[in-house]
């Protein structure tokens, strides 16, 4: 019988210890309304008052703010192991997470890379360092991990993106929302300025760690091996990975445990900045 208790106590011990999910309400004073989050919090946050590194993590096209938590079954198991923050902010229905020259209600750009950090530090036990702060995203949001942790590089130490929509110039579709945002598509310029190949031409006097990776069979990873190659090309470090898979869930519920572990690497090494 004692065996049988001490069993059941050590089984409920092991159960109850598990990441903690907010929702928040998040305003934009940039946009005039307020949109929903999520936040994630290892099991660590509250058994104590240490101070965590923060992984901004970014849905896809036609997503939202809970994608992550609901769709990524293994995520919370993730945020415990590596003992991270992570914050899942909404990029709405195709914001492709910039500030548009068109729409001057659309700043996505400020929203994600200044409104949702500062509302993040003010209230949660997070650190405020650059070498203690990452973006990354899947899809759409793997494109706006990689093009705001480019133009934010002082506040962001490390970025990623997984099956990441890249090349925006080349979606002409109007299912996809980048000509409401961008104009004429004939306006290639505009369009390469608001992608990740336009920033990369930028002089850059910030080192990021950048991580990339995406399926084999993902209709889009072509536009992950450009990337990849234009990265070579000018001799910026990072870590580019090809795996099995599709563009789907299966897929960015496996990846996402190997940037997290990527980014918890970089923190650790970075710990006094």
């Amino acid at each position: 019988m004692k065996r049988i208790l001490l069993l059941a106590t050590l089984l409920s011990s092991l159960y109850a210890r598990s990441a903690d999910v907010d929702t928040v309400s998040i305003a934009s004073a940039a946009m005039g309304r307020s949109l929903k989050c999520v936040v994630i919090r290892p099991d660590a946050y509250a058994r104590g008052t240490d101070s965590f590194a923060t992984v901004y993590l970014l849905h896809g096209l036609t997503g939202r703010y809970d994608n992550w938590v609901q769709k990524a079954r293994s995520l919370k198991e993730y945020v415990d192991r590596y003992n991270v923050v992570v914050v899942c902010p909404d990029g709405a229905f195709n914001s492709w997470y910039l500030d548009s020259p068109e729409d001057p209600k659309h700043r996505f750009e400020t929203y994600i890379a200044q409104e949702v950090p500062a509302f993040i530090e003010s209230r949660y036990r997070v650190r405020r360092a650059r070498g203690q702060r990452a973006i990354t995203g899947l899809s759409m949001g793997g494109h706006g991990g990689l093009y705001l942790g480019l133009r934010h590089s002082r506040f962001f130490g490390a970025a990623g993106g997984m099956s990441g929509a890249y090349a925006i110039e080349n979606i002409t579709e109007k299912q996809y929302g980048v000509s409401r945002l961008l104009g004429d598509t004939a306006s290639k310029a505009r369009y390469r300025a608001h992608s990740i190949f336009g920033e990369l031409e930028k002089p850059r006097t910030d080192t990021l760690a950048l991580i990339l990776d995406c399926g084999v069979d993902d209709f889009i990873v072509d536009m992950s091996r450009a990337a990849h190659k234009r990265l070579l090309e000018l001799k910026i470090a990072h870590d580019y990975t090809e795996r099995p898979g599709k563009h789907d869930w299966p897929y960015w519920n496996n990846a996402v445990q190997y940037q997290l572990l990527f980014f918890r690497n970089y923190f650790d090494r970075n710990a006094s900045r």
